[in-house]
């Protein structure tokens, strides 16, 4: 986690001193943005920090003019979807290799 982190771009919620929420986006900065790792603990849910979260992150200096953003969600689709994602338009062209559990060296 801390090299996934040390190569995105990484957003924080705090209040106080206490880290209350995280997001990082993966970019070349040009043409692409992954949104990944987003949390709100449970008790500051429903007042608006995802949302706020969301819009600093597409408002990022660093990340203005990409073609192309993207997201993996569970239950959080309504959230997103506020900030204009949809469903991935010709699925059929995705692929992937998931390997969840691979440890890296390094």
């Amino acid at each position: 986690m801390k090299r996934a982190i040390d190569n995105s771009i990484c957003f924080g919620v705090y209040q106080n001193n206490d880290q209350i929420g995280f997001a990082r986006v993966v970019t070349d900065k040009a043409t692409f943005g992954y949104i990944a790792d987003v949390f709100i603990l449970p008790g500051f849910r429903n007042i608006g920090l995802s949302k706020w979260l969301m819009q600093t992150i597409i408002n990022h200096p660093d990340l203005q003019g990409l073609r192309r953003w993207s997201l993996a969600t569970a239950d959080a689709h309504g959230l997103y979807s506020q900030f204009g994602f949809t469903e991935i338009t010709r699925p059929e062209r995705w692929m992937e290799i998931f390997t969840p559990y691979q440890v890296l060296n390094k």
